[in-house]
């Protein structure tokens, strides 16, 4: 199976190369050239130009958001060098109807869709342990297997229709946004109380008031280092997507609210490239806590 992994960032290099040691060939696109030639050392084969695709069984999508996805799939000549009846399998962070409309488009033009956001981190994407929540039709999750097995620790299936997976990475998203906000949040507390911050995390980590993100994120606030993995922005666009589709449906959304809020605050201060985490620094500075790593 011939695969094309657009988008070279945390989780879709993890994604291409995961594929590269299981053997699939694997051909990676990104806007960026050190991420092609990041790629290309791993053994993977750098696509400089989409126009210039031929005879790809599979896509992965792994850009940022949907006018990206869009763009790559229909402002291209993209899907001109995919076979027939292709697999599309779209990794992106949607809002679900948004993932019904673009499989509809795709679907009308003779290829297939898996609807597929994915979790957990740039780490277990390099070492193909993701998880997938994936909805699509039978015969492309039975096609799209190996890349799964490939690139994916759990792979969830959510119904054969597109939209399911999407639904799924909503409530994903809402807790993980939550989570961080929340992680920040005690970590500024800690601070102000001069605990160190190293013990917190060792204690917390084996008590009842821990979480998956506090056990991942507040490591990154003690070490006062924010070189991003999943970025302050990257939860600007997933909580304002899950307080759109929860507005829609006329469901309150508190604590989504409040959390889109801080990294909103966070993206219009300067930090929205930075880690997620980084949300702490607007708690600091409005609670005039020094943070590890706060000169920086």
């Amino acid at each position: 199976m011939q695969t094309l992994v657009i988008g070279l960032g945390s989780m879709g290099f993890g994604a291409a190369v995961s594929c590269v040691r299981a053997n699939i060939q694997t051909a990676g696109f990104d806007v960026n050239p050190d991420a092609l030639e990041r790629f290309k050392a791993e053994g993977g084969q750098p696509i400089h130009s989409l126009n210039a695709c031929q005879n790809i069984d599979c896509v992965l999508i792994f850009v940022v958001n949907a006018a990206q996805a869009e763009s790559v799939l229909f402002d291209s000549n993209l899907l001109a060098g995919v076979n027939p009846n292709a697999l599309v399998i779209n990794c992106v962070t949607l809002a679900p109807s948004k993932a019904v409309d673009i499989a509809n488009k795709v679907q009308a033009q003779g290829f297939r869709y898996i609807d597929a956001p994915v979790s957990g981190g740039a780490a277990k994407a390099l070492e193909g342990r993701m998880s997938i929540m994936a909805s699509g039709a039978p015969d492309a999750m039975a096609d799209a297997k190996p890349v799964f097995d490939a690139i994916s620790e759990h792979v969830f299936e959510l119904g054969d229709k597109p939209g399911g997976g999407s639904q799924m990475k909503l409530i994903n998203q809402l807790l993980a946004g939550v989570h961080i906000a929340a992680a920040a949040e005690a970590m500024n507390l800690a601070a102000s109380l001069d605990m160190d911050l190293h013990q917190v995390i060792d204690v917390i980590s084996k008590c009842a008031g821990s979480s998956w993100m506090f056990e991942n994120r507040a490591p990154h606030i003690a070490d006062g280092d924010y070189t991003p993995l999943s970025s302050v922005n990257i939860f600007v666009k997933d909580l304002g997507i899950v307080t759109d589709e929860a507005s829609g449906n006329d469901v309150v959304t508190p604590l989504s609210e409040t959390a889109l809020a801080l990294y909103r605050q966070a993206s219009e201060a300067g930090l929205g490239g930075q880690d997620d985490s980084a949300v702490v620094k607007v708690l600091a500075q409005q609670s005039n806590v020094t943070l590890p790593g706060s000169n920086t």
